[in-house]
């Protein structure tokens, strides 16, 4: 996505992974360019959420992100500063693509969750936006 047009829920899809069923377990894979709309920056995983638990609750200036429920299931919500949209993860051959500027928390865990994350770039702790406000106000700025 370029860094310069606004990023909206619309830019926010999922994306149908390979999936080979097979009686003795079925295999899914990502490959990076041909499934993830980016290059593999950093990989991280969140797992052990107390049921009905939430993670997240903030945006990023310039990561973007693909999420995928490998285990169990929670939802998504999304906000661009205008609008909001939730999704629930419950399959671990669909992964959500999340452009940079949305507002994203994940909720509603289930018992053994686990949320794999592959990222745009490595942890930057200045790339955050980790106050609503501020990322309204960015958001009001963009073209």
């Amino acid at each position: 996505m370029n860094s310069r047009s606004r990023s909206t829920i619309a830019n926010c899809r999922l994306v149908e992974l390979p999936k080979f069923l097979d009686f003795r377990g079925n295999l899914t894979f990502i490959e990076g360019g041909a499934h993830v709309p980016f290059p593999l920056r950093r990989t991280y995983w969140i797992y052990d959420v107390p049921g009905g638990a939430a993670r997240g609750g903030h945006a990023y200036r310039r990561l973007e992100e693909f999420v995928i429920a490998l285990s169990g299931s929670f939802s998504v919500a999304l906000d661009d500063g205008r609008k909001t949209r939730s999704l629930l993860l419950n399959r671990s051959y669909f992964g959500l693509y999340i452009p940079s500027k949305i507002w994203r928390s994940f909720e509603d865990f289930s018992t053994n969750a686990v949320c794999l994350v592959l990222a745009s770039l490595p942890y930057e702790e200045e790339d955050y936006f980790r106050v609503y406000e501020e990322f309204r106000r960015a958001k009001e700025l963009e073209p």
